[in-house]
């Protein structure tokens, strides 16, 4: 299956996200910010980002905006993942770069059902 990085500072969330998609068989590389995940998309070149927008460090904007401003990344699909579902912060996101935006919460079959397809709509599945 895929390789994903997943940036989520909240730690129950990231264990929730991880658990899920390890189960539906992806390779799941967490982490806590979005510094860390810039440096380890740039590291494992995964097939997909899925970022919270609230993050220390950096936040999930930011993040994305340097991961899509760097050619060695900027084609890695990036998926907001958030409570904040305003029309405002969507735009945002999309502006950043993100492909995509799941609002929280969200059950285990909803994540793994949408990021399935955005691996097939990105042609990474």
């Amino acid at each position: 299956m895929a390789k994903i990085v997943i940036a989520e500072d909240e730690r129950d969330i990231r264990d929730l996200i991880t658990f899920t998609l390890q189960f539906a068989g992806h390779e799941v590389i967490p982490t806590t910010n979005g510094a860390e995940a810039v440096e380890a998309v740039r590291r494992e070149s995964p097939d997909i980002v899925l970022m919270d927008v609230r993050m220390p460090r950096l936040t999930g904007y930011e993040a994305c905006r340097q991961l899509k401003a760097d050619d060695a990344t900027k084609d890695i699909p990036v998926v907001f993942l958030s409570a904040k579902g305003q029309e405002s912060e969507v735009q945002e996101g999309l502006a950043a770069g993100a492909i995509a935006y799941i609002l929280k919460p969200f059950s285990p079959d909803q994540l793994t059902s949408r990021v399935q397809q955005i691996l097939q709509e990105t042609g990474k599945a």
